[in-house]
């Protein structure tokens, strides 16, 4: 999935760039709810949810390493973000946007519910297409248990709300 993501997988030296800024933009002023994905102990990738920039509301975002591809991680992610953004945040619907030749994201997106809504022309010519997903009755009644690899985001507001470790 990182190779569909800006300009595919970078170096160890540009990820520990990208999360220093991570820290000191995002995390210091709360601006979206961000998680390290981690598996046996070890770093895979990350997962956000954040105000979208091509539709009013709220966008899912999940980017895992190659050595994970495969084992139904990207289906976990999306699930409990959907699951995060309808219980925690309120939200009734989430979007996602994925690179149209990505087979493998829009698979993941659709096994959770995600519906094409529009194709989006990028300054390249690529397309990008919006999906979203909308809250139905039985995500009201559902209880959700996250994942213990997507524990709380690291953002001070969500922390207080995630201290209930049942409750992941």
């Amino acid at each position: 999935m990182s190779r569909w993501m800006g300009d595919g997988p970078s170096s160890e030296a540009a990820d520990r760039a990208l999360f220093g800024r991570v820290f000191t933009k995002v995390y210091a002023d709360d601006l979206f709810d961000i998680w390290a994905v981690r598996r046996d102990g070890r770093l895979v990738g990350h997962a956000e949810i954040k105000p979208a920039e091509v539709v009013e509301g709220y966008e899912i975002i999940y980017a895992l390493a190659p050595q994970v591809w495969g084992c139904g991680l990207g289906v976990e992610l999306a699930e409990a973000l959907v699951a995060y953004g309808f219980h925690t945040l309120g939200l009734t619907e989430v979007h996602a946007t994925v690179a149209a030749p990505n087979k493998v994201s829009r698979h993941v997106l659709s096994k959770v519910g995600f519906e094409h809504v529009r194709d989006i022309t990028e300054n390249d010519g690529s397309t990008t297409l919006l999906l979203t997903r909308s809250i139905k009755s039985q995500d009201l009644e559902k209880v959700w248990h996250y994942p213990a690899h997507f524990g709380p985001p690291a953002t001070a507001r969500a922390q207080a709300t995630h201290n209930d470790p049942t409750s992941r």
